[in-house]
């Protein structure tokens, strides 16, 4: 055991600090400083590592790493701009006593270094500014903010009450005293409205209108959408006088843990599904690639695709892709034949015909990137805008 964590921990924040600022995430000087004050490992007292290799049924295992059981790995990692895992399907860890895990959906962690800060600046936050943070998790984020614009300025909910309790005792260890609140970030907390600007840590299927009636005219709200496709996407609303938001995507790949309420349901076996479905199908206009390849388009091209299909889930069996809604019954099933895709769909949704013409329509555009699209939400609605394509309807918040 070290004899001297603060210091051990100093030298390693600096270190941390200069290569955020070579890499140009920390060009503000204030957002430096937080970054090079503010003592991480004292909001990440365990969090989870992928072991080397996965157990005999394919799962990864989640090794527990803590100052007792690795003083080493756990400082150096607290101090690596990465995201940490501190939860799995909801289930507080005993840290004074943890257990590997195997397998599991994670369901709160600590957002990499960058990305934080990369929030926060991307809201154009500045002091005098009232903040809600929608998604404490273990608080370093939230003190990230107090460091940068004090702690009287900065609100910040959490739906799990043992995560922000223990998020809570850190806060106040290191001296910020932000309004903590249980609350679902769904629907904002109207005790502390109105806000400046509104930052999510987790992401949303739609805009929550909690969010847009909570701001002040002028307010900055920036969230990432998602869906049930694991498409993602960050905007940056400005909420008007009357009530209405808009605003660019921005690019990059950044994707949070969705918010509790709005997770995907469980769909059941595919096979079930997929039984179904006609014996024979169509030649697909597209392979599914397009929608789960490793890039960065990819990841953008997956978001467009979710507009079309905003209930559809997806997941491989094999060499099969199938596609799910449970919400009208609709399937479709993609296998490959001789060098093609054949698509089987059946209910009242063709869901990967409706893909297809999303693919169709984003080609033709000449594949535009996410900055060049607007989100407008009014009226009750909420759409994605763009010259050449049609608009495309997110779910109904």
């Amino acid at each position: 055991m070290p004899t001297d964590i603060d210091a051990d921990a100093a030298r390693l924040r600096g270190a941390m600090a200069k290569v955020l600022t070579e890499d140009g995430v920390l060009a503000d000087p204030a957002w430096r400083q937080a970054v090079e004050t503010v003592p991480r490992h004292r909001f990440v007292p365990g969090f989870y590592l992928p072991a080397d290799t996965r157990d005999e049924q394919g799962l990864t295992v989640w090794e527990p790493v803590t100052a007792e059981t690795d003083y080493g790995r756990w400082l150096a990692a607290a101090y690596c701009d990465t995201t940490l895992i501190t939860q799995f399907d909801g289930d507080e860890p005993d840290w004074k006593n943890p257990q590997a895990r195997r397998g599991g959906a994670p369901t709160s962690s600590s957002t990499l270094p960058s990305l934080a800060v990369r929030m926060w600046a991307d809201a154009d936050v500045h002091e005098g500014h009232a903040v809600l943070e929608v998604g404490t998790g273990t608080g370093y984020s939230t003190a990230l903010a107090c460091e940068r614009l004090g702690s009287s300025g900065v609100t910040s909910i959490e739906v799990d009450g043992r995560r922000l309790e223990t998020a809570a005792s850190a806060l106040h260890g290191c001296g910020y005293t932000p309004a903590l609140a249980v609350a679902d970030g769904l629907y904002g907390y109207w005790p502390q409205a109105p806000f400046d600007r509104i930052v999510a840590a987790c992401s949303f299927r739609a805009i929550p209108p909690a969010l847009i009636a909570q701001m002040r005219p002028g307010g900055k709200i920036l969230l990432t959408l998602s869906g049930w496709l694991y498409g993602y996407v960050r905007v940056l609303l400005t909420v008007h006088d009357d009530g209405t938001a808009e605003g660019p995507l921005l690019p990059g790949t950044v994707s949070f843990m969705a918010a509790r309420t709005h997770a995907a349901p469980a769909f059941g076996n595919p096979a079930h599904w997929a039984a179904g479905l006609p014996e024979t199908g169509r030649t697909a206009r597209h392979a599914p690639e397009r929608i789960t390849a490793a890039s960065e388009e990819t990841f953008h091209v997956r978001f467009l695709a979710q507009c079309a299909v905003p209930d559809a889930q997806m997941t491989t069996v094999g060499e099969v892709v199938h596609l799910v809604d449970v919400t009208t019954g609709s399937a479709a099933a993609l296998t490959p034949r001789d060098g093609r895709w054949e698509v089987r769909e059946g209910g009242p949704v063709r869901l990967w015909e409706r893909i297809e013409a999303v693919l169709d329509a984003y080609d033709e555009a000449g594949r535009p990137g996410p900055e060049t699209f607007t989100l407008h939400v009014g009226g009750g609605r909420q759409q994605l805008q763009h010259p050449q394509l049609p608009g495309l309807p997110l779910p109904r918040p």
